[in-house]
């Protein structure tokens, strides 16, 4: 039996820019997220400044994050408790070169693409009119980037051992 040989970090600089987003979107999960899951509220004059910071964002980009409905705390609780730790394995997983990550990472592609991409952006545009967007320009520079790299990371581990080739 043949042994399969990855390719070397330095030949995957796609998978140090992956593992790069994927560190910073776990803090994000981590620092943003946990507010409206554990039912922080948000406002200018918070004590807490992450309360604050989330203020600043969502009060005229994201009504829905603002006052979230016990749905959208879930969709919250699974972003910080669920995919904030998956993010830090996908990140080790990369710079290793791990071939096992592939099919977790496709899994999680898919969830978020479908639950971010489709639900949340879609109450965000075409929801009741409490809970769309006031500043879609805003709301896509915060979140596109959680649907756009998925898709991405997707098309990355689409075949088999993704590390033993060049993307």
């Amino acid at each position: 039996m043949t042994e399969v040989v990855n390719l070397p970090l330095a030949e995957r600089r796609i998978d140090v820019f992956f593992a790069v987003i994927f560190v910073v979107f776990a803090l994000t999960s981590g620092i943003s997220d946990a507010v409206p899951t554990l039912g922080i509220e948000m406002s200018p004059d918070s004590p807490n400044p992450l309360a604050r910071a989330n203020y600043w964002y969502a009060i005229d980009a994201d009504p829905l994050f603002m006052h979230p409905p016990v749905w959208m705390r879930f969709v919250t609780g699974l972003s910080t408790f669920v995919y904030g730790p998956f993010y830090l394995l996908l990140a080790w997983a990369l710079v290793k070169g791990k071939n096992w990550i592939q099919l977790p990472s496709v899994i999680y592609a898919t969830m978020i693409s479908s639950i971010t991409g489709v639900i949340v952006f879609g109450v965000e545009f075409f929801g009741e009119p409490g809970l769309r967007t006031q500043n879609p320009v805003k709301f896509l520079a915060f979140n596109l980037p959680y649907v756009v790299l998925p898709i991405l990371l997707l098309v990355r581990m689409r075949k088999p051992l993704p590390f033993t080739r060049r993307f």
